[in-house]
């Protein structure tokens, strides 16, 4: 599975593995809990594959961070996404120490590392060493 098929839904916790594309939306089944429900148009969706990390000098594919904490954990859990906003900034900082630490809020570094965690839990970071050796 690849990022391309992984979702994250404004409005719902967690990622989402999309199943099939419906009239009135999508498929998706969380990778959390492994429910499926249906997504309306409504909702706003996001390809983890299209999402990037600003930094001083560009952006950097969500993958590459990805592989970045994989590599400092070696492929084991990152920090929890609940530590303080001091602790997520010094340990993002250590992963990726030239994102641009103004237009990367702790919200966003919060999101990354829980879906990391997300994608490590149901094991799926091997597929992004995968994806990047294509």
């Amino acid at each position: 599975m690849s990022l391309e098929s992984i979702l994250s839904i404004t409005g719902k916790p967690g990622l989402y593995k999309l199943k099939t594309k419906a009239r009135s939306g999508f498929v998706v089944e969380s990778l959390s809990d492994k429910k499926t429900s249906i997504v309306g148009m409504s909702h706003n969706v996001s390809v983890l594959k299209d999402i990037s990390i600003y930094t001083y000098e560009a952006e950097v594919p969500l993958r590459e961070v990805f592989n970045k904490i994989a590599t400092k954990e070696d492929q084991g859990a990152a920090i929890s996404h609940q530590s303080s906003k001091e602790e997520l900034s010094n340990y993002f900082n250590e992963v990726l120490p030239e994102y641009d630490e103004e237009r990367v809020y702790a919200s966003d570094i919060k999101k990354v590392i829980q879906w990391y965690n997300i994608l490590q839990e149901n094991d799926l970071l091997s597929t992004l060493s995968n994806e990047e050796e294509e």
